[in-house]
């Protein structure tokens, strides 16, 4: 295992250079759904260098993160680029004071990634509660089918960016007026404003397109070759960027506590939080709903999705270094509970569902499980359970967990528990 650790960074150029040009596979691979076929796996241990040295404090785990950063960036998801472009500015494009009947205020602000009209771009929708009087904290997160899908407001500017074809009120990879407040229900805006947060979003296409050439039309084309390198970032790199690109614009918010900025996402979007929460410290709380294959599901389990499963339908997500692990997770040099451990000692809660087995649900608690151990090195609760809760029994400590009845979705269940969390969470943070 020592040695499988140390070549992790010392892997030869020429397969690098293999696996760039290596087509995705063209068969997708026979998934697993029977828990008796998981096989027998060894985890990587989260706290011990990759020398084979112990992880004993604080000062200790600095360091081990740093090395785990490193190796989900050069195996996982690829390099992310330095941080704020130097050029970034910030228009708002409408402010309405009176939304919601009255109830928030509804604001549009396109965030210009080179300071110029004509470069790429994101929409930023937010609803922040009205008549308050000092800044708020903000829910963060991306959405699957542009700003106007999350609610029926007919003022939301409609995004104009390419779409997949699958999101409802979608033609001819466009969103069309059949399209407005289509997830709806996965953005409960009235009750989060209620209970006094911000709720902010973007289209996620306006980062990267979600399609094997989005890296030519996105962010990525303004750090990478029209050829990215086997080590630099796909689509999940470029939508964690982009969400700490809209913490950059909610620092100079004063309506916003920036300090207080939850970042949230759904299915491959929880994948992307995930990363972003991971090298974005300044995140206060992270949630991952149902993120699944390279979110919180272990790898090594080979239940559900896998490493060839992912790479067969979506090679674009990570860096192409990646393709190395198709069927072959074992010389995977990270597993996901070593993700969520980068998020140590930021609370973090990862939610599953009960029929959503492309996602493992029992994975995605392993992983929250055996990267609990980091919080406790780290002074704080890690998750209380040591075995998988039953459904609608959340288990929560800093680091939180639930599994819900139902199919992969995004409920007002799971937000029931978000926001309980976020309450609690908070208002230990501020005592501290």
């Amino acid at each position: 295992m020592k040695e499988l650790r140390l070549s992790s960074f010392l892997l030869p150029a020429i397969i690098a250079l293999v696996w760039q040009f290596a087509p995705a596979q063209s068969v997708r691979p026979k998934l697993n759904y029977d828990e008796a076929r998981v096989p027998p796996y060894t985890l990587p241990d989260v706290l011990t260098f990759e020398t084979g040295a112990k992880v004993a404090s604080a000062g200790d785990w600095s360091r081990r993160r740093a090395e785990l950063l490193e190796l989900f960036a050069t195996q996982v998801y690829g390099k992310t680029p330095g941080g704020r472009p130097g050029k970034m500015s910030f228009r708002t494009t409408s402010i309405r004071r009176d939304a919601l009947g009255g109830k928030a205020v509804r604001k549009e602000v396109s965030l210009l990634f080179t300071g110029k009209d004509d470069g790429p771009q994101m929409a930023l929708l937010i609803y922040a509660p009205a008549g308050v009087k000092k800044p708020v904290p903000a829910f963060l997160g991306l959405n699957f089918a542009g700003n106007q899908a999350v609610h029926p407001d007919p003022e939301i500017a409609r995004s104009t960016a390419w779409m997949r074809p699958e999101q409802p009120g979608v033609v001819n990879h466009r969103a069309t007026e059949q399209s407005r407040g289509s997830e709806q229900s996965r953005w409960p805006i009235e009750a989060i404003i209620a209970r006094g947060y911000a709720v902010v979003t973007a289209y996620y296409g306006d980062l990267a397109p979600d399609h094997a050439a989005g890296f030519r039309d996105g962010v990525q084309s303004l750090f990478s070759r029209s050829s990215p390198a086997p080590d630099e970032w796909g689509a999940i790199g470029a939508w964690a960027w982009g969400l700490s690109r809209a913490l950059d614009y909610l620092e100079s918010d004063a309506g916003i506590d920036a300090r207080k900025v939850i970042v949230h996402g759904h299915s491959r979007l929880a994948k992307a939080a995930l990363w972003a929460g991971a090298q974005d410290q300044r995140f206060a709380i992270v949630i991952a709903n149902e993120s699944g294959c390279m979110g919180a599901a272990l790898s090594k389990r080979l239940f559900g999705n896998t490493v060839a499963g992912i790479n067969h339908t979506f090679p674009y997500w990570f860096c192409d270094n990646f393709r190395k692990y198709n069927d072959h997770e074992a010389a995977l040099p990270v597993d996901q509970h070593q993700l969520l451990a980068l998020i140590a000692p930021r609370p973090l809660y990862v939610a599953s569902a009960q029929e959503d087995l492309l996602a493992d649900p029992r994975g995605e608690f392993l992983g929250a499980l055996h990267a609990s151990v980091v919080w406790k090195l780290l002074r704080r609760d890690g998750l209380p359970a040591r075995e998988a809760p039953p459904v609608h029994q959340p288990s929560v400590g800093t680091l939180a967990y639930h599994i819900r009845a139902g199919k992969h979705d995004i409920t007002g269940y799971d937000w029931e528990q978000y926001l309980a969390f976020a309450d609690k969470r908070l208002a230990r943070a501020t005592r501290q």
